[in-house]
């Protein structure tokens, strides 16, 4: 299937889904879940249109990416910078390990609580909370990933007379990165959510503090547009983050999703290939191969 189809079947794919909503909420079919409730997609296309020709809208886009990116950057990169130096480091492991073990499987949006009073403003919470629902993703991935790295590539840039600096820049860093953007990704999809979670219980402006405001009021087609805003900005920065991903890791093989031939019998009467002659009559399949093999036997 070629790039064209691909992208025509994904088309066809969301104009489907929006197809069967229109039909279930102007019906008004309910079948156990209560679509009447739903406002259609013409509503909510209606709404969107006018949000767009506002400021506030604007204002609540700018609010809102300011405050993932801002907390975001400051995830990935405290995220590194520790889980190399737990990996690497037995001292740091023994020291940072149970704390941020312990810290780690409480939500991020149960600190909002603690972001209230540690922070003396609430966009401050808001970028705390933020920071710290995308902090253990990338914090795991990269502790995994440094640990996963085979010992032979640091021993030859050693063996070279390269110290620790260098293999942190030449090996730890780069055969690290696979798995440091699987977290990242990971990450920037659960600061998303704890944004938008804490932009509804304390925030001023963004588009979860307007989604709840709308809801607040009964302006389901503004809650559907909030909705659909905060699906739009979580695909374009998490494909964002996946095309950063594969630009900085071009040396690595890349897997085709081509189907595997399946091999034609050989006829009755066709010659044997090479390589099953050399099996059976154990003769190299290649004038290399029987060169070096009577080098060795000489």
């Amino acid at each position: 299937m070629n790039r064209f189809a691909r992208y025509a079947l994904r088309i066809a794919s969301l104009a489907v889904a929006l197809g069967l909503w229109q039909l279930l909420t102007s019906r008004d079919i309910d079948l156990w879940l209560r679509f009447s409730q739903f406002p259609t997609v013409t509503d909510v296309a209606h709404t969107f249109a006018d949000r767009l020709a506002g400021p506030d809208y604007w204002t609540d886009l700018t609010d809102s990416l300011t405050r993932i990116l801002t907390g975001f950057l400051l995830a990935a990169v405290l995220g590194v910078a520790t889980g190399v130096l737990v990996a690497r480091s037995r001292l740091a492991e023994d020291l940072l390990g149970p704390v941020l073990e312990v810290i780690r499987p409480i939500p991020a949006i149960a600190l909002v609580p603690v972001a209230i009073l540690l922070f003396p403003s609430n966009e401050q919470g808001i970028v705390f909370i933020t920071c710290a629902a995308a902090f253990f993703p990338v914090l795991v991935s990269t502790r995994h990933a440094v640990r996963a790295l085979t010992p032979v590539w640091e021993e030859a840039v050693r063996t070279m007379g390269g110290g620790r600096w260098r293999v942190l820049g030449s090996v730890v860093l780069p055969g690290a990165l696979p798995g440091v953007f699987g977290g990242l990704s990971v990450g920037i999809g659960v600061s998303w959510i704890c944004v938008i979670s804490a932009e509804m219980i304390s925030g001023q402006y963004g588009v979860g503090y307007r989604t709840w405001q709308d809801y607040t009021v009964v302006d389901y087609p503004g809650v559907f547009v909030g909705m659909v805003t905060i699906g739009v900005l979580g695909w374009l920065t998490s494909t964002a983050v996946e095309l950063l991903g594969r630009r900085l890791t071009r040396w690595l093989p890349r897997t085709a999703h081509v189907p595997a031939a399946r091999p034609k019998p050989a006829s009755a009467g066709a010659a044997p290939s090479p390589a099953r002659a050399a099996v059976r009559e154990d003769i190299p399949a290649h004038p290399e191969e029987a060169r070096d093999e009577h080098l060795v036997r000489d």
